[in-house]
């Protein structure tokens, strides 16, 4: 259990935020009158009364809102939470959605303090039930009713999508296939074919929103910007090969190019991270070899299972 010690908004986007009475939260947006409020996954932004204080005693003399919080709160240690953890403040009910954020380039907020610990300690959140929050409410993390849905993101590569000069078929199918299938798509992101900002994605996607499942579509071949593989490789704390080889073993059945695939499958902390070709045919074929299946790696990836044995 914790104590809301600050409410704070801001009009204008990456400027400290000033402290209010209170906050009118309201679903699926934020909080009234705040520059983040709008419909995706950081409505609000959360962090610790402990990681301002430590701040403050290494000689940081910083307000409340100072590093762009909407919430100040003490008895959690925000950055340790799950994606998916529910809190309960009053009538509010928030869900976090995110684990810290990127930071390229130093905020005004970086520019006033010298530093910013909201990349580092910061949570953020949607809003699931609205209501007001005040200085002095308390606040509870609250068990899910139900299982939470897996969620996934789709990744396509394609140097011509991405210039505007194709439509991505694949990446739209990938996603209605998977919500078909109960997963929730948290993200569609269309890249060029590369390594760099591929590498990126996966490491936010996996580390910060913490998806359950990423699927890729494109840049599997043999051609010399296709490196989907090697981007994929590179961020992999283990690999799952029997997920790839599973594909290839049943695309041989439909065509012998299938061994030309240099697609792999691979686990980065808690997400499972499957290469697909890029033809949209060849995807929903690949998707019919693992899909049924995965969920039980899933789970065992989300610690809710503890073997692998058969049913």
């Amino acid at each position: 259990m914790g104590k809301v010690h600050a409410v704070c908004i801001s009009t204008i986007r990456g400027i400290a935020k000033q402290a209010v009475p209170e906050g009118k939260f309201v679903v699926n947006w934020g909080i009234e009158g705040d520059a983040h409020a709008e419909h995706w996954h950081r409505q609000v932004s959360l962090l610790g009364l402990e990681c301002i204080e430590a701040f403050r005693r290494r000689g940081g003399n910083v307000e409340f809102g100072a590093f762009g919080e909407n919430l100040v709160v003490d008895g959690f240690h925000f950055s340790s939470l799950p994606v998916g953890t529910l809190l309960r403040c009053g009538d509010v009910l928030l869900e976090i959605t995110q684990i810290g954020k990127e930071c390229h380039n130093h905020c005004a907020v970086y520019e006033a303090v010298g530093d910013c610990i909201m990349p580092r300690e910061g949570v953020f959140a949607r809003v699931l039930e609205g209501g007001i929050i005040r200085p002095g409410d308390r606040m509870v993390e609250v068990q899910r009713k139900g299982k939470r849905p897996y969620q996934a993101a789709v990744i396509t590569l394609s140097d011509k999508g991405s210039k505007g000069l194709r439509k991505d078929t694949s990446g739209p199918l990938i996603a209605q296939r998977l919500e078909q299938a109960g997963f929730e798509v948290i993200e569609q992101i269309l890249l060029p074919d590369g390594k760099g900002p591929l590498e990126q994605q996966f490491c936010r996607l996996a580390d910060q929103r913490q998806a359950d499942l990423i699927l890729t579509t494109g840049g599997t071949g043999f051609g010399h910007r296709d490196v989907t593989p090697e981007a994929t490789l590179a961020v992999a704390d283990r690999q799952a090969p029997g997920i790839a080889e599973a594909i290839r073993a049943a695309s041989m059945k439909i065509t012998p190019r299938a061994m030309l695939s240099r697609a792999v499958s691979v686990i980065r902390k808690k997400t499972l991270i499957i290469n697909l070709p890029g033809s949209p045919k060849a995807c929903q074929e690949c998707m019919d070899v693992f899909l049924d299946t995965i969920p039980h790696g899933l789970d065992l990836l989300r610690g809710e299972v503890r073997d692998c044995g058969r049913k």
